[in-house]
């Protein structure tokens, strides 16, 4: 299985990592994006940019142990996950995970699996810039959740 795991500052563009995973493979079937993106407002309140800070050895460290979670799963061919890290401005990626599998149920519920996680466990702490200062974000319990769905269950290829 190919596996990238990044945790950069810089931008990342979608459609070259998903070729980078994907070129010259005639296995894979199915190739899931999601791409998370830093909105304009944070409860409604316009904001300036997102910080992200995190511990480098230990992210990428926990996001590998996920992936093979992942990977032990579902039948995937391929995983990405690049995690931008710094000041992030409203309309700029933050995360993008990439799933490939020979079949789309297998590569979906992985991509799921993988954001599950990264929305709720992975080591990274996010603030929040506004006109009137900046606020840590506290994780959200429906992101909670729907992480907790994923205990115990085993994946299959048809999932």
């Amino acid at each position: 299985m190919t596996t990238t795991i990044r945790l950069q500052r810089e931008a990342f563009d979608i459609a070259a990592e998903v070729t980078a995973l994907t070129g010259g493979h005639t296995d894979i079937g199915a190739v899931v994006t999601f791409t998370g993106v830093c909105r304009a407002d944070e409860n409604g309140e316009p904001i300036a940019a997102l910080n992200l800070e995190h511990y480098p050895d230990m992210a990428e460290a926990e996001i590998a142990r996920h992936v093979e979670e992942a990977r032990a799963r579902w039948p995937l061919l391929g995983v990405t996950v690049i995690h931008r890290h710094g000041r992030i401005a409203p309309g700029e990626l933050i995360v993008l995970v990439v799933t490939a599998s020979s079949h789309r149920h297998a590569a979906f519920a992985a991509a799921e699996f993988l954001m599950d996680y990264l929305k709720t466990r992975a080591p990274f702490w996010k603030q929040v810039e506004t006109v009137t200062g900046k606020t840590w974000v506290a994780a959200k319990s429906a992101d909670d959740a729907a992480a907790e769905r994923w205990a115990g269950r085993r994946g299959t290829a048809a999932e």
